[in-house]
């Protein structure tokens, strides 16, 4: 009788290559729950909507969230180049603002955990601001010098999100600041240190924020820097894309930040507070969702792409 003995990681790695080749492009944890190449569609990322009175009535949505507008899929068609395409295939997630300063566009992916325990989630991402002539009001300081594009700073924030609730709710949330609101560089990455606002605190009086307000944390004092200044590739004009890997770890047994990998540069965010919600909210028991969203500091569209994201877990 042939010994069956426990597989190698290599010989596992194997396997996942030969059955789903798109795979090997990430570094996931024991178990995928998730994989979504968006060259077959969303996969489940849809907007991200605020909560609503029984009749349906959609003016009773909180402000800050009455206007995100929802993912698309994009073959990343510029100008000039046509048909930039993916990393891998044609197509790619694509996250849009309007152009008006503090406007959101957010995807969200809901789901459910089973068992508590650390929790992974990457994918390939890359951003740009709006690929158009800047008038005055909208130029940044810098001009053109034939390497830097002044549309690199009327970029805003991209943000990755969680809300989760395992009988306490509260949300593990990063946040590349690439320029503050008034269009200076930052270039760090953030974290907030109070809760999101939620549609029953704002039913109950505790809240009550306008339509362009930052719905994850509306004061600007309640985020801080977890990091030092990281350079992304932007590629000098806005119509170049270069993709970033992304890796980002929480654990939901312990309620605590683990890890964020961009690119070759990994941060230890076990030192990253996790503020928690005191109220209960009865309906969300075992709640897993994340979330992407890109919000505009200029009156200038910006935009968010995902090639592909790779949920997985240690259960």
């Amino acid at each position: 009788m042939t010994d069956l003995a426990t597989p190698t990681y290599a010989t596992m790695r194997r396997a996942v290559s030969e059955a789903a080749p798109g795979v090997t492009k990430f570094n996931p944890l024991s178990r995928i729950i998730a994989h979504d190449d968006f060259n077959s569609g969303l996969h489940g990322w849809v907007q991200l909507s605020g909560n609503y009175d029984a009749a349906g009535n959609l003016d009773t949505m909180e402000p800050q969230m009455s206007d995100f507008r929802p993912p698309q899929i994009s073959s990343c068609n510029f100008y000039d180049v046509g048909t930039h395409g993916a990393v891998s295939g044609t197509y790619a997630m694509k996250l849009a603002t309007r152009p008006v300063k503090g406007h959101t566009a957010t995807a969200i992916r809901r789901l459910t955990m089973p068992v508590r325990g650390k929790v992974q989630l990457e994918a390939y991402f890359t951003y740009k601001s709006e690929a158009r002539a800047l008038d005055p009001k909208n130029a940044p300081p810098k001009e053109w010098d034939g390497n830097y594009h002044p549309s690199e700073d009327l970029f805003g924030a991209f943000t990755l999100g969680s809300d989760m609730d395992d009988g306490t709710r509260y949300h593990v949330v990063a946040r590349y600041m690439n320029t503050t609101m008034d269009n200076v560089p930052d270039r760090r990455w953030y974290a907030p240190t109070v809760v999101e606002p939620t549609g029953k605190e704002r039913f109950d009086g505790k809240v009550n924020y306008s339509k362009l307000d930052d719905f994850t944390a509306p004061n600007p004092d309640d985020w801080k820097p977890f990091s030092e200044p990281q350079d992304l590739c932007y590629n000098e004009v806005p119509t170049k894309i270069n993709w970033h890997y992304l890796r980002w770890q929480f654990d939901t047994e312990t309620r605590t930040n683990v890890e964020l990998q961009v690119n070759d540069i990994t941060y230890d965010t076990t030192h990253v507070d996790v503020p928690l919600y005191t109220e209960k909210y009865r309906s969300l028991n075992g709640l897993l969702n994340f979330y992407f969203s890109v919000r505009t500091h200029a009156d200038v569209r910006n935009f968010l792409y995902i090639d592909s994201a790779l949920i997985s877990i240690d259960w």
